[in-house]
């Protein structure tokens, strides 16, 4: 089972878009989020459910509704959170390498 690794970028994207939805609704920004972070947990079992980013075998992005959660396979069995992004984002400004 593969350890989950939130980076320090990652979890600012996260708060970002908790800060974005809370303007309207706390109780949605939280259920977002949540879900956001259970999505995420099905990569402990299936790391590599995720599309590959770029033709990479290590990077890649795995869907949940309008936002894409950009994560890197490492070998030692752990799984990098690189960043949540909303599907209106380009996310060739971020993701590059």
């Amino acid at each position: 089972m593969a350890t989950i690794r939130w980076t320090e970028e990652s979890t600012m994207w996260m708060k970002d878009i908790y800060d974005y939805i809370s303007k309207d609704s706390i109780s949605i920004a939280n259920k977002v989020i949540d879900d956001i972070y259970e999505k995420a947990q099905i990569l402990q079992t299936m790391p590599e459910i995720g599309y590959k980013y770029q033709n990479r075998d290590d990077l890649r992005i795995l869907l949940y509704g309008h936002y894409r959660i950009a994560y890197l396979i490492k070998e030692d069995e752990v799984i990098d959170i690189l960043g949540v992004f909303h599907g209106s984002l380009d996310i060739e400004n971020y993701l590059k390498g």
